[in-house]
């Protein structure tokens, strides 16, 4: 084979193999193989079967400008908890700006920061992401508002009337929010709605950051060392064999004898 026949093979070789990666990647955030939300491919929507109607409560931006949910009627209302330091937020930022700019008269996304930094970082970093829906910080009306939210991202979706009727834990799928917000819009869709009762259980999906950890308490810490002390009870793995990360392996097995300690070692070595 001469040279330039062989550099076309590997230019070719390499190209499928780029075209795999991509393929696998976006496999991974369930882009790739699921269907457009507007296609004629089926797909099964889950809704509260009996949503209730979230209390009207006062909202500011990071401008002070203020935000009121009620004024929202007629909008889907997506309500997205968040925070800088949570790499999982950070990844859906882009697909939330791509759903608010397809659907600007259909929905209406609200991001509320948990981040315990002042509303200028938070604006910069907006900034920088290029976000296009208003972001307020975590206020304990809002809390109250939206109760059991303990790890991040989590979203509320809201239909047309105010009501809750879904509730996501990790990062959203893409594919779900757009079919979610079609349907409760009104738009053409080919789905099928199933309803079921609402649930206080925790399931994390979607590389969930918890932000609350059994038997550890961060409420002592200053908001930098508790930023960086989720985030690492968050990424490093448990030692114990359950395959999760220390914070999961505390929210789901609270007895292990391995995890405690071990969450305690990752504080206690953030202290300074």
């Amino acid at each position: 084979m001469n040279p330039r026949r062989a550099f076309l093979v590997v230019l070719v070789i390499g190209a499928v193999a780029l075209a795999w990666v991509a393929a696998r990647y976006d496999a991974a955030r369930g882009t790739a193989a699921a269907p457009a939300a507007d296609s004629s491919e089926p797909i099964t929507l889950h809704f509260f079967r009996n949503p209730s109607k979230v209390p009207n409560i006062s909202m500011r931006d990071l401008d002070g400008g203020a935000i009121d949910p009620a004024s929202q009627r007629g909008k889907v209302t997506l309500i997205n908890f968040w925070a800088t330091w949570c790499g999982p937020c950070r990844a859906e930022i882009p697909d939330l700006v791509a759903l608010q700019n397809k659907y600007r008269d259909q929905l209406q996304v609200i991001g509320v920061s948990e981040d315990e930094v002042s509303a200028e970082v938070v604006r910069r970093f907006a900034a920088e992401q290029h976000v296009n829906y208003p972001i307020v910080m975590l206020t304990p009306e809002i809390e109250k508002a939206f109760p059991g939210v303990h790890a991040l991202p989590t979203s509320f979706v809201l239909d047309r009337e105010g009501r809750l009727v879904q509730k996501h834990v990790g990062m959203l799928t893409m594919t779900t929010a757009e079919a979610e917000t079609r349907s409760l819009a009104g738009l053409p869709i080919n789905a099928t709605i199933e309803e079921f009762d609402q649930t206080q259980g925790l399931k994390l999906e979607g590389g969930a950051q918890l932000t609350s950890i059994p038997g550890i308490d961060l409420a002592k810490f200053p908001p930098d060392i508790r930023a960086e002390a989720l985030q690492k009870l968050n990424a490093q793995p448990c030692t114990c064999g359950c395959d999760l990360t220390v914070a999961r392996c505390r929210v789901d097995d609270p007895s292990c004898g391995v995890s405690l300690p071990l969450a305690r070692q990752i504080v206690a070595g953030l202290q300074r």
